[in-house]
């Protein structure tokens, strides 16, 4: 049976990587610049200082590079603290884990301090007994190392805890550390979603399928890949 829960943020618990897609559209709205459609995927394999230098010369921006990017990174924190939504369904699913005693923690590549902000404004802070992320541990989710300080804050260990992610490359870092996995659909990893798949031991469409989950989780069978698969 499942013991221990460590939780992504971003796509799983958070209705929210579309600010990633969004922050220098946004940014540039409100100088009252009026970006492409296209600019988020232009931006998206950029680091934030590149994102910022293309920015200031294709739009010919007065401000200096560093200023546009710490503007784009405050567009980004406004958002964690104003706007990022819920997953629908998820507060079930942590409500459910909370009433059988099962200890959650967090495993993000997000700042830890955005993440506390929108969990605080979204009333799930209560939740988790710790927020650990990549900036703070040293180490992207390409190391187990995350996962491996997030489990041992709830007191388990990684056969008998579950890591929810939605992104494969994290899934397949936990999986090879002998966490088990539960991989939930977003659709900004909707091109990855058969790979996804194919590696988690229970894979979910959505959150509103949080009953037949949770039975799955309970009954924990050893060996077997699950698929729960979407309401018709």
């Amino acid at each position: 049976m499942i013991k221990g829960a460590i939780f992504d943020v971003d796509g799983t618990i958070l209705d929210s990587m579309s600010i990633w897609n969004e922050a220098g559209s946004r940014y540039l709205r409100a100088k009252g610049i009026e970006a492409p459609s296209d600019l988020g995927d232009t931006l998206f394999a950029m680091t934030i200082t590149e994102a910022a230098a293309y920015l200031k010369e294709k739009f010919a921006l007065e401000e200096t590079t560093d200023a546009i990017e710490k503007g784009v990174l405050d567009t980004v924190k406004d958002y964690y603290y104003e706007e990022a939504p819920l997953k629908s369904k998820v507060v079930e699913v942590l409500e459910m884990l909370k009433s059988n005693k099962i200890p959650m923690a967090v495993a993000s590549s997000s700042e830890k301090a955005h993440i506390e902000a929108a969990f605080q404004r979204l009333g799930i802070r209560k939740y988790f007994q710790a927020i650990y992320t990549c900036q703070e541990v040293g180490e992207g989710k390409s190391s187990p190392l995350i996962f491996e300080k997030a489990c041992e804050s709830i007191g388990t260990t990684p056969n008998e805890t579950y890591v929810f992610e939605d992104a494969l490359h994290a899934m397949r870092t936990a999986k090879n550390a002998g966490f088990r996995t539960v991989g939930i659909y977003d659709w900004y990893s909707r091109k990855e979603q058969e790979e996804i798949r194919k590696t988690a031991d229970i894979y979910i469409e959505s959150w509103e399928q949080h009953s037949k989950l949770w039975q799955v989780l309970e009954n924990d069978r050893e060996n077997s890949q699950n698929m729960i698969e979407p309401k018709k």
